[in-house]
């Protein structure tokens, strides 16, 4: 694990990367160093294939067919609303909601919680990785 780490540490951060801060940063490259051990041919994170598992619907925990989009609308720079307790959620976006993306003890609560409830299981290190790159790009 220490090589792997190593590794990622010696390339320099893409874009994609360095607009996180820095404690997101760190979970950035804890999330690629789980996907190498799963796929030794993993290269990087995917806002396009984010998007994909951001807006394809799927048989929810409720036997509801939902995407992530469900509640927070297909515009994240825009409110959203839980379609199971109609609590509104604020914008998805860092780009208007600062604190977006910005706590990584929040953004594993979420991505766990949301992954169960749209697809029935946890999110992969992959699919999370991918969903915060184009979340990130909004």
């Amino acid at each position: 694990m220490k090589i792997l780490y190593i590794f990622f540490m010696s390339i320099p951060l893409i874009a994609s990367d360095s607009s996180f801060n820095q404690e997101m940063q760190e979970y950035i490259t804890q999330l690629k160093i789980e996907a190498l051990k799963i796929d030794k041919n993993f290269e990087d994170f995917d806002m396009e294939r984010g998007e994909k598992i951001f807006t394809t619907k799927h048989l929810g925990k409720r036997g509801k067919e939902i995407s992530c989009t469900s509640c927070h609308s297909i515009n994240l720079m825009e409110d959203g609303k839980n379609i199971f307790t109609n609590k509104e959620i604020k914008p998805l976006s860092p780009s208007v909601n600062k604190k977006r993306l910005s706590s990584v003890k929040e953004v594993k609560k979420w991505l766990r919680r949301n992954f169960k409830d749209v697809f029935v299981r946890e999110g992969t290190p992959q699919e999370k990785g991918d969903v915060l790159y184009y979340i990130n790009s909004k």
